[in-house]
């Protein structure tokens, strides 16, 4: 498949199949003059791509999905995500139920309400446990 049908068939930029080809992720099976060329594959493995990228995975973690074999999905890597995920949407969820308690409560003040304090406790725990990051001047 030439990169154009690739692009029209994934909607990723050529850019991003070039950048993806250089990290390792996909192969171009050859060149038909300056244009790459694809296996059908690819398509499947632009996909895995964007799955693994929704749930968080890094690409240089993925790369170690990819072999000359193709695909192989590392479960224990899968586990860790999947509890990794569980315990973000269970953080999420009570931050949203703190949110929503916070707009329905009838304390005068947010800092006279229980539920609020606790949310902001919750907070603070969060804060402390990530680590900064801290951005280089170029």
């Amino acid at each position: 498949m030439d990169i154009a049908e690739v692009v029209k068939l994934s909607g990723l930029p050529a850019s991003t199949l070039r950048y993806y080809e250089e990290k390792g992720l996909i192969q171009a099976s050859g060149r038909k003059g300056l244009r790459r060329q694809y296996d059908p594959e690819v398509v499947e493995q632009l996909a895995l791509i964007s799955l693994g990228r929704s749930a968080g995975f890094s690409l240089e973690q993925m790369v170690t999905l990819f072999t000359s074999e193709g695909p192989m999905i590392n479960r224990t890597l899968l586990l860790e995500k999947a509890e990794e995920l569980r315990q973000k949407i269970q953080e999420l969820t009570t931050i949203r139920e703190g949110l929503l308690h916070a707009a329905a409560c009838k304390a005068v003040s947010h800092f006279e309400c229980p539920t609020f304090l606790g949310l902001l406790a919750q907070a603070g725990k969060q804060e402390r446990k990530q680590p900064r990051k801290t951005f280089k001047q170029p």
